[in-house]
């Protein structure tokens, strides 16, 4: 018995029914599924409906011949690699170099000998399948480097990124920590100053009391740097300057609480503190312009526990969250004026709540900014891919920060949009 591959289906096309009987009943035999035709037309027409796996076409045939059969069958993609014997009693070596230029991959000369059909049949179905085999391994081989490829890209790119994170958190740390000492040293001072301003003015009260009419001298400088007006500033000025300081020391600690170095281990703190003090950081971005009104920021925080986590890393998710929040209602104002801002402004509202069986946490941030089309939201998390113009995005935010969400600490990252109505981040996390 042929060694034959399995459900090998062969097209037999001849003219002659005497043919097509013997060669049907020998293939058949050995255990081929045969169809059969008696012209060129007609087996292609066949052949679109039900591929097989080698044809044996004879040469003469009525209507259109074996060698523009053949022709078409090679300019078909669907049919070209599929392979030609050509089945002919005219062995002139000119037939079948024509036959062979045009596809054919081999020639059996009638009236043939079933051992030598057999042999050149199972031959070239064997090729035919070694091809595929080939054809496919090597598309598997190279579909697995491929992704081996984009996987170290992404990692690299991911590698890079947290590496400059990590940089960026220890010379914030260092900024804020520097920022620190002489801000305390400015804080603790305006203490000090503030009560002996105030001990100044008690005694300066008290002389205008025992002394009302002083010398004229003295008159006219009191007249010249008006005096009653710097008694009742002067303790303001010193209030704003306290709060500007005090400003300044929660900036300082926003930047520390931003930083944190937190990239070998969890540790449980406040989601809340994280958020305020990513929004501390991206306060410069919410204030108002000559173009449009502040950007609100509502918080609708719940009551959650201290959560097991790095919250350097989750700082950023944040980070990039807002940022692009603030990116879409920007891109939201082109064409709007001041006024019609005002009347309908950027907001960004930030929610955070338990979820109903109190194992998880949800942080809603949420936009009222351009919105996504779904082809959009599709591909938001996919490696390097961005809306923005060329030079304003890498395509890494989103990607990054749905790793840190979801392989870092076994959470969700999902979004909600509608082009026109702005778009919700919905993060899910463990408690």
């Amino acid at each position: 018995m042929l060694d034959l591959p399995e459900d090998s289906l062969i097209l037999v096309v001849d003219d002659t029914t005497t043919n097509l009987e013997i060669v049907f009943n020998i293939l058949t035999n050995i255990g081929f599924d045969v169809i059969t035709d008696n012209n060129g037309e007609s087996a292609i027409k066949q052949i679109e409906s039900r591929l097989p796996d080698l044809i044996l076409l004879d040469v003469m045939m009525p209507g259109i011949d074996g060698f523009e059969t053949c022709k078409r069958l090679k300019e078909n993609l669907a049919t070209s690699d599929i392979p030609v014997i050509f089945m002919t009693a005219d062995s002139d070596t000119e037939s079948k170099v024509k036959g062979l230029n045009i596809g054919a991959v081999d020639y059996i000369t009638k009236p043939f000998h079933e051992e030598e059909l057999l042999a050149r049949i199972q031959t070239h179905l064997q090729l035919r399948n070694l091809t595929k085999t080939l054809e496919k391994r090597v598309a598997e081989r190279t579909a697995a480097l491929s992704k081996a490829l984009k996987d170290l890209q992404e990692s690299q790119l991911q590698l890079v990124q947290i590496e400059k994170m990590s940089v960026l958190g220890e010379l914030v740390a260092g900024v804020a920590h520097e920022i620190n000492n002489p801000v305390g040293f400015i804080h603790g001072n305006l203490g000090h100053a503030s009560v002996y301003f105030q001990d100044m003015i008690n005694l300066i009260n008290l002389y205008q009391q025992h002394y009302p009419n002083p010398v004229p001298e003295i008159q006219e400088e009191i007249a010249a740097i008006d005096l009653k007006y710097m008694l009742v500033d002067l303790p303001n000025l010193i209030s704003s300057m306290k709060e500007g300081v005090q400003r300044i020391r929660n900036i300082s600690t926003s930047l520390r609480t931003f930083s944190r170095a937190d990239s070998d281990r969890k540790v449980y703190c406040n989601i809340h503190d994280g958020i305020d003090s990513t929004i501390m950081i991206l306060k410069h971005r919410l204030k108002a312009s000559e173009d449009r009104p502040d950007i609100q920021i509502i918080r609708d925080y719940g009551n959650l526990p201290e959560i097991e986590c790095f919250i350097g890393q989750l700082n950023q998710v944040f980070m990039n969250l807002l940022a692009n929040a603030i990116d879409a209602l920007e891109e939201s104002n082109v064409g709007r004026t001041y006024i019609e801002i005002e009347a309908n402004p950027n907001q960004v509202l930030i929610q955070t709540s338990l979820t109903e069986n109190k194992k998880h946490i949800l942080i809603r941030i949420k936009d009222n900014g351009v919105g996504m089309s779904p082809d959009v939201q599709q591909k938001i998390f996919d490696h390097l891919f961005t809306t923005k113009p060329v030079g304003q995005g890498t395509g890494l935010g989103l990607s990054i920060a749905r790793q840190i969400i979801v392989e870092k600490h076994g959470g969700t990252l999902e979004v909600n949009s509608t082009p026109g109505q702005g778009s919700e981040f919905i993060i899910k996390l463990s408690i």
